[in-house]
């Protein structure tokens, strides 16, 4: 990045400048270059502004995975308002919890989408505007996606915005209760875009395959750092089936590609039926759940020439830590080293510094990433930034529990909130998971706690198979018996074909609870 790129869509002007003619995003087999997504976007900001939008005003977008939302990321940023990317799944409910919270200026979203919604949101009062991908617009704020961009002559005013104001806001899932707005200012999502580049190092040439998620801020990213490397983004829709991910590694020969777990084990079954390898990926990363020693042999399998980037964050701060490649092997279970320009350290329950290797305690994290907190909840942004050991400046506190090593390498064990009390005792799912995951066939495996009359929380967990592996229940449990104190070992093992995910690939534990809780219902009566 050059010293005039003060705000994120800084970057989109300078790949163009650089770039004009080079294919930025490839979506649908159709290529858009920078220039395309740079006037696009421009004339898209132009229209916002005609339609009254002010600096750091909400836009929501919701339409999944399209270019058209590239296009309205940075032509908000342009306009000066503030991007809330929505997955186009979300429930009507959360939608409109969403557009109320974030007291959006405007909407832009299907035709489908806005008929979910309430009749009532079209009247509020702070909705200037709402915009549709597809169909006709039928009512007087409403308009569609081409007539915007056909608005304002092209060219928008100048923002005003400094590098610490708001550029997005992300909601979180809300598993816990409502969705909390997470707020990154420019300086955030340029810091964090610094130190990403520095230890992966996209770069012009290479080909980024994002079948992840825009709303999820992983995937979010993979789009911001390949415009920013002038890089290439293969788009496609939200978790595309292993088969056509496989013809368009090929087809464009992809070199970079970010994976969750559940996306690669489909990817790694559908491939080794084909006998399918991948040497012309380079890299390939993992963040959003735990590396595994089998997702690591997958990895291995498809991409025998790719460096492997096992990495851990939160939205609250985009990335922790990653795990060198070369140490893959020789750091099993770790999710690395601090990313650069970015301080961590543990601290107790009283709130002391943790000097121990080994010891369990809270993640803090230190750094120019570090949220501004969370929209308008000062209450939740209490809990989670706290004055740091410098005057003025303040600090994450993840809700993590984590270990470091010897080394300074870092070791997820669970999440505050997570942790299960069995027999008295405090455990964490992730441990579980960890000895369910080394043994030889399991592929999947998540554990969830539920009330139980005799244990307090009793643990169950839920378990995929490799192709051709025949375990039983029953002979897991026996595993778990003798290599696990007795409070970790799970009531109940329950064998799935596949384990169900979330919109952000992640395992649905939710659901899985039910299941739980379900079965042991079924158990006692």
């Amino acid at each position: 990045m050059s010293v005039r790129e003060v705000l994120l869509q800084d970057v989109l002007e300078t790949r163009n400048g650089l770039h004009p003619d080079k294919a930025a995003i490839i979506y649908a087999d159709e290529t858009y270059t920078y220039a395309q997504l740079d006037e696009a976007s421009a004339r898209l900001a132009a229209g916002l502004q005609v339609n009254g939008l002010q600096r750091q005003e909400r836009v929501v977008v919701c339409l999944g995975n399209r270019v058209e939302t590239v296009c309205a990321f940075w032509g908000i940023l342009k306009a000066g308002g503030v991007v809330v990317n929505v997955g186009l799944d979300t429930a009507a409910d959360c939608l409109d919890y969403i557009v109320r919270d974030a007291e959006a200026s405007v909407l832009i979203t299907t035709t489908e989408k806005i008929a979910s919604l309430p009749a009532s949101i079209a009247d509020l009062a702070h909705l200037k505007l709402i915009v549709l991908l597809d169909g006709e617009a039928g009512s007087t704020v409403a308009q569609t996606f081409e007539s915007l961009l056909g608005q304002g002559g092209g060219e928008p005013l100048p923002c005003g915005n400094l590098d610490l104001d708001l550029a997005a806001i992300i909601y979180t899932s809300g598993s816990t209760g409502a969705p909390k707005g997470v707020m990154l200012t420019h300086r955030n999502m340029l810091a964090a875009l610094t130190s990403l580049h520095t230890y992966l190092g996209y770069n012009d040439t290479d080909k980024v395959l994002c079948s992840l998620p825009l709303s999820f801020d992983y995937g979010l990213y993979q789009m911001i750092m390949a415009i920013s490397a002038g890089s290439t983004l293969v788009l496609e829709k939200e978790f595309t089936w292993p088969i056509f991910l496989i013809r368009k590694i090929r087809q464009y020969q992809v070199t970079v590609i970010p994976f969750v777990p559940t996306m690669l084990t489909l990817l790694h079954e559908y491939a080794r039926k084909r006998e399918a390898v991948f040497a012309d990926v380079r890299m390939v990363t993992n963040t959003g759940a735990a590396l595994k020693a089998p997702h690591i042999a997958q990895m291995k399998a498809l991409f025998p020439q790719a460096l492997i980037f096992s990495m851990y964050g939160l939205t609250e701060c985009k990335r922790c830590t990653y795990l060198p490649p070369e140490d893959i092997d020789s750091k099993p279970g770790s999710v690395g080293i601090a990313i650069p320009n970015t301080e961590l350290w543990l601290v107790d329950e009283q709130d002391q510094r943790i000097d121990q290797p080994h010891q369990v305690g809270q993640l803090v994290i230190r750094g120019a990433t570090v949220m501004a907190g969370y929209w308008r909840n000062p209450a939740a942004t209490a809990l989670k930034l706290k004055p740091g050991r410098y005057p003025g400046e303040s600090v994450l506190y993840t809700g993590d529990y984590c270990s470091l090593d010897e080394d300074g390498y870092l070791y997820f064990r669970g999440r505050m909130d997570h942790m299960i009390k069995s027999r008295g005792m405090k455990v964490s799912p992730s441990e579980v998971e960890g000895f369910l995951y080394a043994i030889d066939g399991v592929e999947a495996a998540a554990v969830v706690g539920v009330e139980h009359a005799s244990v307090g929380e009793g643990l169950c967990a839920f378990i995929t198979l490799g192709q051709g592996v025949s375990l039983s229940a029953e002979q897991l449990l026996e595993r778990c018996r003798h290599g696990l104190e007795a409070y970790k070992v799970p009531l109940s093992i329950s064998i799935e074909s596949s384990l169900p995910r979330t919109a952000n690939g992640k395992i649905d534990l939710l659901q899985l609870q039910r299941s739980a809780r379900t079965t042991q219902s079924l158990v006692a009566g």
